[in-house]
């Protein structure tokens, strides 16, 4: 294991991270319509020597260097958000209204490098890395699958024995780490629901029965979910996102519709929100409406290895010291690399990539990242994959 060397190679590589970065910035591509992005990440890969495989999961990049077992997996995300760029920057977005919001430029500039590195380095050990470039993180399909699912159903996974992925984080320093053993992401149930009246005119309600009347109790109901209905020890959130409901004057409609999440961490705590939401919205039925309800099961939690993650804490203090590496706090936000992590062992940690110059938060119209970070991201991805292999090896 050297670390450090590995990093050293990696700060040669700074301007063309840099510039890998930028181009991805400029030209921010949709979930499952990163076509270009894929041709661009193709030819990266494919002018170093690698094998390349397209269209894996509709629009993902696969590559590989040796060949295993063991193998270990890599993974950057490719898509962009319908985002309208605020920064003035030479490299801003050139697509009005999309914009690498989330930092997946820099995921995906900082795994070309990983591969680059892992190339030339003297004395890799025995088996395979492979790359996986995947689509489609922030949203999902007319089926409602996510890139990680499709790249799971597409059997990239198959033979692996670990699989690592990082994404930035604005709110800490270049040149840190955020690491986590156990959950580190909430599962996400996005769920939209129905109550059902009866329309009438506005000035004989009782000729009908007000959904909005209906509503209004719902909403309590819901809202008490996580403080009345659930351990204080879990973390729980219920949240209605969007109500809509009538049209015009006069008129007392037949139905209102509303939408939110569902978000939890352990299996038991999400099957009671969800019994728990089932419940609220049963309410309805006492006052003489009805409802419908529909709960989609979007992305798993996001687990970490303890064991992958406790090689990686190693990886990172030789690297770069422990006093460099910090804790994230849990957060409620999904990921849908817990698709991956659910399958093999695998762990999501957090690059340190803060501009200096003012709050940059992620999905935000002036996110930004210090190019600086890019260099570290690459040397853990590359110096964790060699000791991945030789642990398995």
């Amino acid at each position: 294991m050297n670390p450090t060397g590995t990093l050293a190679r990696a700060r040669a590589m700074q301007a063309w991270l840099s510039a890998q970065r930028r181009s991805f910035h400029m030209y921010p591509e949709l979930g499952f319509e990163e076509v270009q992005t894929a041709e661009r990440i193709a030819g990266a890969l494919q002018a170093i020597g690698l094998p390349v495989r397209t269209g894996i999961g509709k629009t993902g990049v696969v590559a590989a260097l040796g060949q295993g077992p063991p193998i270990v997996g890599l993974r950057a995300d490719m898509d962009a958000l319908e985002v309208q760029e605020a920064n003035d920057v030479p490299y801003a977005s050139q697509r009005p209204g999309l914009m690498h919001a989330c930092g997946h430029d820099g995921h995906m500039a900082m795994l070309l490098g990983a591969a680059e590195l892992l190339r030339t380095m003297e004395g890799r050990p025995e088996g395979e890395v492979r790359f996986l470039f995947q689509p489609c993180e922030e949203s999902w399909d007319e089926d409602g699958k996510s890139g990680a699912l499709r790249l799971v159903e597409a059997g990239v996974l198959e033979g692996l024995d670990a699989v690592l992925a990082l994404h930035v984080d604005p709110a800490e320093p270049p040149g840190s780490a955020g690491i986590r053993s156990g959950h580190v992401m909430a599962a996400v149930d996005p769920w939209t629901a129905t109550l059902r009246g009866a329309g009438c005119h506005s000035s004989a309600p009782e000729q009908g029965l007000s959904p909005i009347y209906l509503l209004s109790q719902v909403l309590t109901a819901i809202q008490a979910i996580p403080a009345q209905r659930t351990s204080t020890l879990r973390p729980a959130i219920v949240s209605v996102e969007a109500v809509h409901g009538g049209a015009t004057t006069g008129v007392i409609p037949d139905t209102v519709s509303l939408s939110g999440n569902i978000r939890s961490y352990d299996e038991a705590t999400q099957q009671r929100l969800w019994d728990e939401l089932e419940r609220a919205l049963s309410l309805s039925r006492v006052l003489g409406g009805d409802y419908e309800l529909e709960i989609r099961h979007y992305y798993p939690a996001c687990y970490n290895d303890p064991e992958v993650t406790a090689l990686l804490q190693r990886v990172t203090a030789a690297m770069v010291g422990a006093d460099h590496i910090y804790v994230p706090e849990l957060e409620m936000a999904g990921e849908d690399f817990s698709y991956l992590s659910r399958e093999v062992p695998g762990v999501l940690f957090r690059l340190g990539v803060a501009p200096g110059d003012g709050d940059r938060p992620l999905h935000s119209p002036r996110f930004d990242l210090d190019e600086a970070a890019l260099p570290l991201g690459a040397a853990l991805l590359a110096e964790m994959a060699c000791e991945v292999l030789r642990q398995a090896g």
